[in-house]
């Protein structure tokens, strides 16, 4: 299993914190860094720096010597699938071949009214996103593409120069959605990353993405497995305690749950909750079930000592190469 950071980027980040996480993960030896692509904070809390992905991620490029990293994921509302090629080629480039590009459908209405994007229904988003995809990936080839869409076409469109990876940065699709989502993971997907999901519920899905690798004549072996994990760990139960009190203070939302109540019902959503030893209870059943990589979302920003006792104590327990 492979462990990487993923940073909420609508939170409060700027550009003294996302060097510094740039450099304290690549530091503590994990194998990825992440952020989201959002242009506000998503917890209500107006007035919160939020620093732009793409600007981030060529820093992070620049910055950095061994990470892997990219978006977690690209909504394909917010940009043009042939901008969206051009500047993940360019990130790629100047990375020498570490970006990994996730893309998805895009969820969120308020941010969509308030710049004035367009947010189709749930089945254009769907047709969008494969459109897209089909779009980037030839893009990267380096020939002369021509491609029909409802929303977009290309005619005789050429990029250059291409990526550094070839055919290009594996496309990493987010969501679980069983009948669309999955279909274009099998399809198109490098890898397919879900989001706090518990062991039997991930192998349910592993079993739906089988069907339509079956039907798209592909072995799901093919596709890399990964999720995004929020987590609250410590070196014993006092400490689960003190970070689980630590992050309602840092996600408001969860003040709505009883403060004795925290720890049991982060963990019925799916979170990584308890000790160093029962987290990696919880990660050793989800390999089990065919997990390979986690990312796990760093939502108490402020807590850099988490993230070393992870690296520290828990990591070397589970990581492969």
């Amino acid at each position: 299993m492979r462990f990487g950071v993923m940073i909420e980027g609508q939170e409060g980040v700027n550009w003294e914190r996302w060097r510094h996480f740039t450099d304290l993960v690549e530091g503590l030896g994990y194998e990825s860094l992440w952020r989201s692509d959002h242009f506000f904070s998503l917890q209500e809390r107006r007035g919160r720096d939020a620093l732009e992905t793409w600007v981030a991620l060529t820093d992070t490029a620049s910055r950095s010597s061994r990470l892997r990293f990219g978006p977690l994921v690209c909504s394909m509302t917010f940009r043009h699938p042939a901008l969206l090629a051009r500047m993940a080629a360019g990130v790629d480039l100047l990375s020498g071949g570490r970006l990994d590009l996730g893309v998805g459908a895009g969820w969120n209405v308020p941010e969509h009214e308030a710049f004035g994007i367009p947010f189709p229904s749930l089945k254009q988003r769907m047709d969008d996103l494969e459109n897209c995809i089909r779009m980037i990936k030839a893009l990267w080839s380096g020939e002369k593409v021509s491609l029909d869409g409802e929303r977009w076409s290309l005619r005789d469109a050429e990029l250059h120069p291409a990526p550094a990876q070839r055919p290009g940065p594996p496309i990493i699709v987010g969501g679980g959605g069983e009948r669309r989502t999955l279909r274009i993971v099998a399809r198109y997907a490098d890898e397919w990353n879900a989001v706090n999901l518990g062991p039997e519920a991930y192998r349910a899905k592993l079993e739906v993405l089988a069907r339509h690798c079956a039907a798209e004549g592909r072995d799901p072996a093919t596709i890399r497995r990964s999720m995004m994990c929020a987590f609250i760990v410590g070196r014993d139960q006092a400490e689960v305690d003190r970070r689980a009190e630590a992050m309602r203070e840092a996600v408001p939302p969860l003040q709505a749950i009883p403060a004795d109540r925290t720890a049991a019902a982060l963990r019925d959503r799916g979170w990584l909750v308890g000790t160093v030893e029962e987290a990696r209870r919880q990660l050793e059943a989800l390999a089990e079930a065919g997990l390979q990589r986690v990312m796990l979302q760093h939502h108490n920003q402020a807590d850099d000592a988490v993230l070393e006792l992870i690296a520290k104590e828990l990591v070397p327990a589970l990581a492969t190469a």
